[in-house]
């Protein structure tokens, strides 16, 4: 593969030394400059945004048409249908065939699509600069029995939902191997409020190495992947993104990565653990805490945030019975925690963000502004200076508090997520626009 590729001009793959293949800036960049922009080589639009996005661009817009066949997928204007009809003929057919019983997972309906573009692509894509999606790793070898069944499953999706629609499948061994290179090397795309709009798989992103003190960040024009920098890099840096949440202390990241991508992670950050301390708070008591009573305590917490994480793939069946009981569970585990983490804590703050997001669903505008005040100092402290989390996190509390008639606050809220996200995003980002015309009308 070409080190240097047109288009990618400031930056080239090298081998680096720990990490395998990665990518290196040739010249200098300064804070908020686009390092590169990257096409989807394919993506799917989640079936939450259908008929809030259109499918083709994932352009966010109240007057979408939908198509007349399924009436499941919305488009612009006949334009993007057209372009998207490749795609979308994949399930067009088979959504109306099987009707409730059509549910193939967000991966199965991605990896159907890259199969698609496979067949009818004969040269390099726009996409593929300086990585092939082929070369994609799939660390096959570290599967475990849990995840080669969830690949299994996967599988099994692909060959009944899609196997009338592309001929002659791959076989067991190249799909299980895609599976698993797309669950490595694929991204979740998400709007400025980080709520999930799709997936797709972006090969150039891809092969960025990860560090818990990232250069730069990934954000979306529709379904556009684009890398600015959030630090000054220098030429000869490498340049790392962050895969993960970094709000969690250092075991819990490396763990995180080990499980999800198979490396230990070896930062400036996992070495010193700067951030540790503070992000693991206990209360000032008058007894000290036993060592013992804390490790417990973060068990506790961590079952917790698994038990949670599974609760709410349950959502769409049980509604509301199951948020009310999941903001008991917000308010009894906080509750218990608080007996010894401090109201910064990590873990504490993960509750809180749960309970507000269920606020939020339940329309409870004036709970989650509370628990978003309580979290927003926090969150800054412990993310590193330019976060997407930080971010949509003073725009969250921004619109709550506008439209709780809050407007001081509100506007002061909206203008920190602004000051990040002019780094973020860049300065003509559409999602920048938006937020600074909401300040302009409060004026």
């Amino acid at each position: 593969s070409n080190s240097r590729a047109p288009g990618m001009e400031g930056t080239e793959r090298f081998l680096s030394p720990g990490s395998g293949r990665g990518l290196r800036a040739m010249r200098h960049f300064a804070l908020g400059e686009l390092v590169f922009a990257c096409p989807a080589y394919s993506y799917v639009l989640t079936v939450n945004e259908r008929g809030a996005h259109c499918e083709n661009c994932f352009t966010r817009r109240e007057d979408l048409f939908k198509c007349g066949k399924c009436k499941q997928a919305y488009y612009c204007n006949i334009d993007c249908q057209r372009s998207d009809w490749s795609m979308h003929k994949l399930e067009c057919v088979a959504m109306c065939a099987y009707g409730e019983n059509w549910c193939p997972s967000e991966t199965v309906r991605l990896v159907a699509r890259i199969l698609m573009k496979q067949r009818v692509t004969t040269e390099r894509t726009p996409s593929e600069k300086l990585l092939l999606l082929t070369e994609f790793e799939s660390h096959l070898d570290k599967m475990d029995s849990e995840k080669d069944e969830l690949n299994q499953a996967d599988i099994a999706a692909l060959h009944h939902f899609y196997s009338k629609h592309i001929s002659d499948l791959p076989d067991e061994q190249a799909l299980t191997e895609l599976f698993a290179q797309v669950n490595c090397n694929g991204f979740t795309i998400e709007d400025e409020e980080l709520s999930h709009l799709g997936s797709a798989v972006f090969p150039d992103v891809a092969l960025m190495n990860h560090s818990c003190s990232p250069n730069v960040i990934v954000t979306y024009k529709g379904t556009l992947a684009e890398v600015r920098a959030v630090q000054e890099i220098n030429p000869g840096d490498e340049v790392f993104n962050s895969y993960i949440d970094l709000l969690y202390p250092t075991e819990d990241r490396k763990e995180r990565l080990l499980d999800s991508y198979f490396f230990t992670c070896q930062c400036t950050e996992c070495t010193s653990k700067s951030k540790d301390k503070a992000k693991m708070e206990i209360k000032k008591l008058s007894s000290p805490t036993e060592p013992e009573e804390i490790q417990s305590m973060v068990y506790y917490a961590k079952n917790v945030i698994e038990e949670f994480r599974r609760a709410k793939h349950y959502k769409n069946i049980l509604f509301l019975c199951l948020y009310f009981e999941l903001l008991e569970i917000c308010e009894l585990s906080q509750e218990k925690m608080a007996a010894i983490f401090a109201d910064t804590n990590v873990y504490m703050l993960h509750m809180m963000y749960q309970a507000m997001g269920v606020c939020l669903y339940m329309q409870d505008w004036d709970g989650a502004m509370s628990y978003g005040e309580k979290i927003i100092q926090p969150y800054s402290v412990h993310y590193p200076a330019y976060s997407l989390n930080v971010a949509s996190m003073y725009l969250k509390l921004g619109r709550l508090y506008l439209g709780l008639e809050k407007k001081t606050q509100g506007v002061k809220a909206l203008n920190k997520a602004v000051a990040i996200m002019e780094v973020a995003h860049g300065k003509d980002h559409n999602y920048v626009a938006e937020v600074k015309r909401e300040i302009e009308e409060q004026k």
